[in-house]
Formats: structure tokens, C-alpha cells, sequence
């Protein structure tokens, strides 16, 4: 018996193609409970000394997403900007919705937080949610919920770009740490740590 080649080709590529759709990463939610006597409420400064600044992260992200800039001399603005586009609709866009400050206060519910940064922008992470959230035309997946004592939030762009971010308590429940880890299409990553001191009143 014969083998029909073109036929056997063809079975191939679509399983490969199958194959390919059915590795697309999802996000699964986290638990929706908060672990008993866990509570992030209160006001947190950032310890500057100790805590990865905004280059720190800038370099975290562009060490994993994907994109490789080249350099732009001897090119027009409008060339330039339109470059600026093309690697961001190409490279990561999980950073996009990271929100850093030096000033975190949260407001924990039995569902939730409510974290305002530095007095100004409110996030909300919804405890087990698994939702698309948007910051303009920019769309991610959303999953955020307890990982025991931790909480875990995980934004995975179109791209396949992730980050991570997980929040936790010192046994004192004095300070805040807040690791955030951007990972790339190619599994390359890098982690970057801030910390928070308890503001107390006086």
C-alpha cells in the first residue's frame, strides 16, 4: 500500500497548527479567600534605599520583551515614532499596566483590595478574578487571587509577554514586599523586589 504524500503533508500541518493554538498560555484564577488574619489595609511608604527604582524596572522590562531596539540615528521623528509603535505593538505590553509610587494605600474587603498609589491612581484586584482588563486600545488577561499567605497578580499580554506580581507580609506585618517579575515570550526573565514600611499614626 501507498502512502499519499500531499495528503500526509497536509494532516501534518494542521495538527501542527493545532497543535500551536492549543499551547496559547491562559491564566487560571487564584484562590478567592484571604487566608485567615491576613490583611494588607493601611498606608506603606517605600523604603528607597532597599527597593528597585523605576530604571531598575525600565531595564527589567526591556530585558524581556522580545524586541530588540536598533539604533535610530540619521532617521526622521516620524520614522523614529513610527519604529516606537511597531516594537511596542511587537514587544511587551504587560508594563503598561504596572503601577508604581512611593506611597500605597490599600483598603482590603472581604472580595478585594483598593490600592491607591501615591494618592492619585486607584487599581482594584478583585480576590479569584479572571477578566480582561484595558488601558486604552491596549487589552490583557487579568487573574489575581491567595496563594496562601501571598497574593498573586498575573497580567498576560497578546504577545505572550507576562508579569507577576506577588504581595506579601513580614511576621511583624510591618512591612509590605511587593516582588514583580516580567517574563518573555522565550521564558527569559527578570525579577525586580520594593518594599514598604507601615505608616503609623501618631
Amino acid at each position: 500500500m501507498t502512502e499519499s504524500r500531499p495528503g500526509f503533508v497536509v494532516v501534518l500541518c494542521s495538527f501542527l497548527a493545532l497543535t500551536g493554538c492549543a499551547t496559547a498560555e491562559v491564566l487560571l484564577p487564584h484562590s478567592s479567600v484571604a487566608p485567615p488574619g491576613v490583611d494588607f489595609s493601611g498606608t506603606w511608604q517605600i523604603n528607597e534605599r532597599e527597593s528597585a527604582d523605576q530604571q531598575s524596572i525600565n531595564r527589567a522590562v526591556t530585558q524581556t520583551d522580545g524586541v530588540k531596539n536598533s539604533s535610530t540615528g540619521g532617521q526622521s521623528r516620524q520614522s523614529n515614532a513610527r519604529q516606537a509603535r511597531s516594537s511596542r505593538n511587537r514587544g511587551a505590553l504587560v508594563d503598561v499596566f504596572l503601577r508604581t509610587g512611593r506611597t500605597l494605600q490599600i483598603t482590603q474587603t472581604p472580595y478585594g483590595f483598593f490600592v491607591s498609589v501615591d494618592r492619585s491612581v486607584v487599581e482594584e484586584f478583585r480576590f479569584g478574578e479572571s477578566r480582561m482588563i484595558s488601558v486604552g486600545e491596549i487589552e490583557v488577561q487579568r487573574a489575581s487571587g491567595w496563594d496562601g499567605a501571598s497574593y498573586v497578580v498575573e497580567t498576560l499580554d497578546k504577545n505572550g509577554n507576562k508579569m507577576i506580581q506577588r504581595f506579601w507580609l513580614s511576621e511583624d506585618e510591618n512591612v509590605l514586599h511587593r516582588e514583580i517579575t516580567f517574563r518573555g515570550r522565550g521564558d527569559e526573565s527578570a525579577t525586580v523586589v520594593q518594599f514598604f514600611g507601615r505608616e503609623t499614626k501618631p
